[in-house]
């Protein structure tokens, strides 16, 4: 019963779109992210004197306000993968659901 549950779910187009669009947007978001971190890392590892760059006569240098993008913009891409797991991906995962409720 479970294997034929199991293969029911794996067949259906809809866990197939779901599973493409769901790693394609996780991908997607990991790599913005990664590349942004270690762009950040690259820069303080080859050009610190860009990042030492003081901003008015305050001891703040430039990256300080970069970091804090970097955190806040890694918490929106969170915010956003969230909201379409929420969504588009629950959707699509009651969908299949009630395409197998028979065999539950």
């Amino acid at each position: 019963m479970k294997d034929e549950l199991v293969d029911r779910i794996e067949n259906n187009p809809k866990y197939q779109e779901l599973v493409s669009k769901r790693n394609s947007f996780g991908i997607k978001l990991g790599v913005f992210v990664l590349v942004m971190f270690y762009a950040f890392i690259l820069t303080i590892a080859f050009n610190k004197e860009i990042l030492a760059t003081k901003i008015g006569d305050g001891l703040t240098t430039i990256a300080f306000p970069i970091a804090l993008a970097i955190l806040v913009i890694s918490f929106i891409t969170t915010l956003i993968y969230v909201k379409r797991a929420n969504g588009e991906f629950e959707d699509l995962t009651n969908e299949i659901k009630k395409d197998v409720k028979d065999l539950i």
